[in-house]
């Protein structure tokens, strides 16, 4: 479990454990790794406290690898987010994405190649930036902000938005009898997740379904709380937008609706 859906439940991640293998191991690659996840885990707050390393030459081609890893947090009982408390006119809040995030690379490496570009050429949607790295933009760790959010007692659900975007992240999180309505106008589409639409002909209704679009957490607060709550986030340094609202569902309605992509998203 990473430390993004650790703090979606009101928990603080206290450890961390990485697994690399790969077939040759090569030592400044996985200095470079190890780095990286430390990197994570001081932004989390949380400890590395160990890992597995394997070289499997029989699995692996020489300079490929693989990682893994998992995190464990823990919650005071009976103050764990369960959604329970969410509400029909509660406000949904995104938080923006540094990028495509974890989800949906399947997608993208099929459009990079459609294109005709390598990872090393310069990013259609970022010209100052190889293609590579653009693409590679580390996933925001929301640990600190959504937190201290969470504690303020503001927060009744918080969504991390990863495989099934923002069509099936939110649902998961309001009781059943509610619905999450968005509208794609409250921000703006980033230039990678409409150069990757543009280019790969990727229908609306889809991006919202594979990508996080720009939002990479949505919080569930009520009424009188979106505003202090949007401070509070915005002080720990999110940029918050207001970006929905939870309404009764009516029989056979879906869970979750994305509105405006065809005005927003062109």
């Amino acid at each position: 479990m990473c430390v993004n859906d650790l703090v979606v439940q009101g928990a603080e991640p206290l450890l961390f454990l990485d697994y690399f293998a790969t077939g040759r191991l090569e030592v400044e690659v996985a200095r470079a790794i190890v780095a990286g996840i430390a990197e994570g885990c001081r932004l989390a707050g949380c400890a590395l406290v160990g890992g597995e390393t394997a070289e499997m030459p029989g699995l692996y081609r020489d300079a490929d690898y693989d990682l893994g890893g998992f995190a464990v947090g823990a919650v005071e009982r009976g103050e764990a987010l369960t959604g329970e408390r969410v509400a029909a006119g509660d406000v949904v809040l995104g938080l923006a994405a540094s990028g495509i995030h974890s989800n949906g690379y399947s997608l993208v490496r099929r459009i990079v190649e459609q294109a005709g570009l390598h990872y090393s050429d310069k990013a259609p949607f970022a010209p100052k930036r190889d293609l590579g790295s653009a693409l590679l933009e580390p996933t925001r760790i929301y640990v600190k902000s959504c937190l201290a959010a969470v504690r303020s007692g503001r927060v009744k659900a918080l969504a991390h938005i990863t495989g099934g975007g923002l069509v099936e992240n939110p649902p998961r999180v309001v009781p059943a009898a509610l619905a999450v309505e968005i509208d794609a106008r409250s921000w703006t589409l980033p230039p990678v997740f409409a150069w990757l639409m543009r280019e790969g002909v990727v229908a609306r209704a889809e991006m919202a379904r594979v990508f996080n679009c720009g939002i990479g957490m949505v919080a569930v607060v009520g009424p009188a709380d979106a505003e202090p709550a949007t401070q509070l986030l915005t002080d720990h340094g999110e940029r918050v937008f207001r970006i929905g609202r939870i309404h009764e569902r009516r029989p056979g309605a879906p869970a979750a609706v994305v509105l405006g992509m065809d005005e927003a998203w062109r």
